[in-house]
């Protein structure tokens, strides 16, 4: 499905009163469904033997007011923050049996693997862009990431 068309759904989903569109085109299908607690509605693709999720802004926002003074309260970690540089799903390590990358406290240089992320069936290896100890990983494996999204704090 042509990227316009998704994003013509979504906003036709964000601005009307239903809660959850689903089109199929050809092989593939698409699902929208906009939650009303949440700040953020959920768009999930779903092709044949795959499933992709993505983050859909919602049309509420006045729930994202008590959203942001929570954050304010937890422990600031600094240091370098490596972000995401693309859309995709998050994985710490190489396979599921595999170990991660890198962890907590672990010292990575410049250039080194922290992590794989999966866009469109590729696997992208991003690499550190800075020389330090690993502070904090922000994302749980398997997860799926915005681009800019913060990954790692290394200090």
């Amino acid at each position: 499905m042509d990227l316009r068309k998704l994003k013509t759904l979504i906003d036709l989903v964000a601005e009307s009163d239903i809660s959850e569109l689903e089109v199929t085109e050809g092989e593939g299908k698409v699902r929208i469904v906009k939650s009303a607690p949440a700040p953020q509605g959920q768009m999930v693709m779903m092709q044949p033997q795959m499933q992709h999720a993505m983050s859909a802004p919602a049309a509420a926002p006045a729930a994202a007011a008590p959203v942001a003074a929570a954050p304010a309260a937890a422990p600031v970690v600094e240091g370098h923050i490596v972000k995401s540089p693309m859309v995709g799903t998050f994985y710490r390590a190489a396979s599921p049996g595999s170990a991660p990358f890198v962890d907590i406290g672990k010292n990575v240089n410049s250039g080194d693997t922290l992590c794989i992320i999966e866009a469109m069936k590729l696997l992208n290896e991003i690499e550190s862009d800075f020389s330090g100890s690993i502070k904090q990983i922000l994302v749980e494996n398997g997860q799926p990431v915005e681009f800019g999204q913060p990954l790692f704090i290394i200090g």
